[in-house]
């Protein structure tokens, strides 16, 4: 198994780049940063050489916890629609706080933004859109409780580009300011610690 950047045969990595279909049967690769593994012939982004690791088959590169390509299904292996919208909620969940456009979750994912979309809000309920914004929300709520950043600094830090995007989304999802929802949450632990107090 050839995993370090050198050790990739330039006529592999000149396969991976060209997508050629003559290489299919000879190896697979996956790609480090997405745990997804492709036929040299899949018409998805080319990654960088380091994030490269070629496997022999499917079977190794299941071994090592890669999941198959939905765009070209090496090997025939289909990833199942649950298992596939579990591992994009994932990777999500870790990097929300980054730029994240429909887009590029199918470009990760190896899927088309269309067919994302509607597999997405049949098995979650939401669009992907509407789940990165809860998760976000819920991000910034644990901040405006725990810590006393800036509301504007705490929206750039759970991906938010804009403050007054941030305020907005804020008061429609929740009832009320970012600001106001802090000198509430304040307000109400004084009130149980006096409570408690008694």
């Amino acid at each position: 198994m050839i995993s370090k950047k050198a050790d990739i045969p330039n006529d592999y990595w000149k396969a991976i780049i060209d997508c050629d279909a003559a290489y299919d049967d000879h190896f697979l690769y996956g790609v480090k940063t997405t745990g997804i593994f492709c036929r040299p012939s899949c018409k998805s982004r080319v990654p960088k050489k380091e994030n490269v690791k070629i496997f022999k088959n499917a079977m190794m590169a299941l071994d090592e916890d890669f999941r198959p390509c939905k765009r070209c299904k090496p090997e025939g292996l289909i990833l199942p629609t649950e298992d596939w919208i579990e591992q994009i909620t994932e990777w999500i969940d870790k990097h929300f706080s980054e730029p994240l456009s429909l887009n590029k979750l199918a470009d990760i994912s190896h899927g088309s933004p269309y067919h994302l979309q509607r597999i997405f809000k049949r098995v979650k309920g939401i669009s992907p859109t509407e789940y990165i914004q809860r998760l976000r929300l819920e991000k910034a709520t644990r901040l405006l409780e725990s810590s006393e950043q800036p509301v504007a600094e705490i929206g750039l830090a759970v991906g938010f580009s804009s403050t007054p995007y941030f305020i907005t989304l804020f008061k429609k999802k929740m009832g009320e300011t970012p600001m106001g929802y802090r000198k509430d949450y304040i307000q109400n632990v004084r009130k149980e610690s006096e409570q408690d107090e008694c």
